[in-house]
């Protein structure tokens, strides 16, 4: 089956003080219809940066598009007119940005704001519009929505905002919705109330999502398949299950093992949270090896001086390592 969206070689580049950064670099992912592809990666790896690419929003400049293909349903969104892209952005792909109240106009209502992306990209009046706010207010759970479409962003809780970008996201019933860390800063039981909700809108109307996380325990909870991100690659990607129980990138293994849990025979020393060494290195500083070798108790020569490529160990499962067989028998 062709997937609905996909990214081919994508390479994306900013022009810095320091030089060219290659944020993105030939990053290649495939979305089917109907499925969630979890995108997960540390902060800096890359992974909003492939969601603004997508979304056609790279500041130019300095950032610009160096190479590859973005295809929604067959087109090539990169060379697509600007009016094109419009059209799409919020009809046929859509987004959840991380921070609401940043996201939000605080000049208006929520209302008002849902309302205005259904009369850009539907065909209704005003009065049809506000109902239909209305109504997707009542669809993401915020209780005595004709009332509460009325309010200001900051007149409601950061739960309640990010439900309202949820509705303006889903109000024009994208065939794609990228949720780029929909829960920052909100807490544990208003998080697993976003996670339910997107994961119930998504079964209703059979949106596909691609979700941005650094979170394991989001991806195992909702995720069908997942691409794993480092300093501008996607270093690993699979089905979620072969994921999370055979990783084969050191890397990946990393950001599994850092996920807390609870242990069934608790003992009285202190529990040990794994880490993993060291931090993402400078975009701008990046060698001719591995980029995650700096930082890998697995690294040799070849490392140092080469370049993985991602290669396909299974049918669902890809990997970029040099000494994964290393990596799986430890």
């Amino acid at each position: 089956m062709e997937p609905l969206l996909s990214v081919k070689d994508l390479i994306v580049e900013f022009k810095t003080r320091a030089g060219i950064a290659r944020v993105l670099n030939k990053v290649s992912l495939d979305v089917h219809a109907g499925e969630i592809l979890g995108i997960v990666g540390e902060s800096g790896c890359g992974k909003s940066m492939t969601a603004l690419s997508i979304m056609g929003l790279i500041p130019s400049p300095p950032g610009k598009i160096a190479g590859g293909e973005i295809e929604l349903n067959g087109e090539n969104i990169l060379t697509a007119s600007n009016k094109r892209i419009q059209q799409m952005r919020g009809k046929e792909i859509s987004m959840i940005f991380q921070e609401p109240m940043t996201s939000l106009n605080p000049v208006f209502c929520v209302g008002d704001q849902i309302a205005e992306a259904i009369l850009l990209h539907e065909k209704a009046t005003k009065a049809e519009a506000w109902e239909r706010s209305i109504k997707m207010l009542d669809r993401v759970g915020i209780p005595e929505a004709t009332i509460r479409a009325r309010a200001y962003p900051h007149e409601l809780s950061g739960g309640m905002r990010q439900r309202v970008m949820i509705a303006m996201a889903l109000a024009c019933n994208p065939k794609v919705l990228i949720a780029d860390e929909p829960t920052t800063a909100l807490d544990v039981t208003v998080q697993a109330q976003i996670f339910d909700l997107i994961k119930e809108l998504q079964q209703e109307t059979g949106t596909a999502i691609i979700m941005i996380t650094h979170d394991m325990g989001a991806i195992a909870e909702l995720a069908d398949r997942v691409a794993v991100m480092y300093a501008g690659h996607v270093i690993e990607t699979g089905n979620t299950e072969d994921i999370l129980t055979n990783p084969y990138h050191p890397y990946t293994r990393g950001l599994i093992a850092c996920v807390p849990h609870l242990e069934e025979n608790p003992s009285d020393e202190r529990p040990y949270l794994a880490e993993i060494p060291g931090v993402v290195p400078s975009l701008t500083e990046l060698g001719k090896g591995c980029t995650f070798a700096p930082r890998c108790s697995y690294q040799s020569e070849n490392c140092v001086t080469n370049r993985p490529d991602l290669s396909q160990i299974t049918d669902r499962h890809s990997v970029s390592c040099f000494n994964m067989k290393m990596v799986t028998a430890s």
